[in-house]
């Protein structure tokens, strides 16, 4: 299958210039044609036979480029799905600019937590769906009533927490890696406290258990997690009531918090935090998009031999500390 991808910039009605401009990187299944438009622009035209696409919209983590996360999303479009990344470098915090997945900090508070998204690139995300509907290769070929919400470190936390049909009607599953919900104290929490997930939709939650990253910043919850995956165990375990049997946890062994990034950048972000992987990185993530792509296929596709594939995949794995499902 061929995969091609295109960019675009959207604005940010709710920030300020110059921080309020998005750059996003679409990818999606195309269909060569040999037509003179591809020779002479690179414009290739989706498959159309594999729409309507359901959409997923990656949030990166932290001062991590979207083009670490390109060979996730080139897998994933493989799979007949269209995928988004981004960049955007915005002040989340006063005098603090990164590269950030949108981190709405205000919606982290006690008083706030719950009521709204904590994705604040969101919205500009999904009004920017609409417009890729009605033009350009891919009109008319996207499930606007399908998208699923992805994401790394705080980009995974941001998705975990806004995958909410009350906030966002067209969004109807998650995925994580590397990410939980605990509770900055800073914020005003009780020390250990684990935040509790809106509960209504699918949830993927994956996790390393050579996350030095997580391991290393425990002081900000107010506690010392016994182990890298603690906080990922709890958040499925406290922050995921269950009973629909669409929520699972996967964790990974010998991965570490920076698994999912392929090449990874040393000039920026934490990875002096990480402690190294213990098992081949190619391995790894080449289980998580399998993991990611069965999730979606069994709880956004209903393909129905999707759930037996799952179960096949985390058989006997010795990639696989724990799996879990609620």
């Amino acid at each position: 299958m061929t995969v091609r991808a295109f960019f675009r910039v959207a604005t940010v009605d709710a920030a300020a210039s110059p921080y309020n401009s998005i750059q996003l990187k679409v990818f999606y299944p195309a269909q060569l044609t040999g037509s003179d438009q591809e020779q002479d622009m690179g414009i290739v035209p989706a498959d159309s036979q594999q729409s309507p696409f359901k959409v997923v919209i990656f949030f990166n983590g932290i001062n991590c480029g979207p083009e670490l996360y390109q060979w996730l999303a080139v897998k994933l479009a493989k799979r007949g799905l269209v995928v988004i990344t981004f960049s955007w470098v915005a002040e989340n915090l006063p005098g603090m600019v990164a590269l950030t997945p949108g981190v709405a900090i205000n919606m982290l508070t006690p008083a706030m937590y719950g009521k709204g998204p904590t994705a604040s690139a969101l919205p500009t995300l999904l009004k920017e769906l609409d417009s890729l509907q009605s033009e350009g290769v891919l009109a008319g070929l996207l499930d606007l009533n399908g998208v699923v919400l992805g994401g790394h470190s705080a980009g995974g936390r941001v998705a975990i927490e806004s995958a909410d049909s009350r906030f966002f009607p067209s969004v109807v599953a998650a995925f994580a890696y590397g990410a939980h919900t605990a509770a900055i104290t800073q914020l005003g929490y009780a020390a250990g406290t684990i935040l509790s997930l809106p509960d209504t939709l699918p949830v993927l939650l994956i996790g390393g258990t050579r996350d030095g990253v997580i391991a290393n910043s425990s002081h900000r919850y107010g506690v010392t997690w016994e182990e890298a995956t603690t906080p990922v165990k709890r958040t499925f375990q406290e922050a995921i009531v269950g009973g629909r049997n669409d929520s699972y946890l996967l964790l990974l062994e010998g991965a570490n918090h920076f698994s999912i990034a392929d090449s990874f950048d040393f000039t920026t972000g934490t990875p002096f935090l990480d402690f190294p992987a213990t098992q081949p990185e190619e391995q790894l993530r080449n289980l998580m998009a399998e993991a990611i792509g069965v999730f979606i296929d069994a709880h956004v596709r209903y393909e129905a031999t999707s759930l037996e594939s799952l179960s096949q995949l985390v058989s006997d794995n010795p990639l696989i500390a724990l799996f879990d499902r609620k």
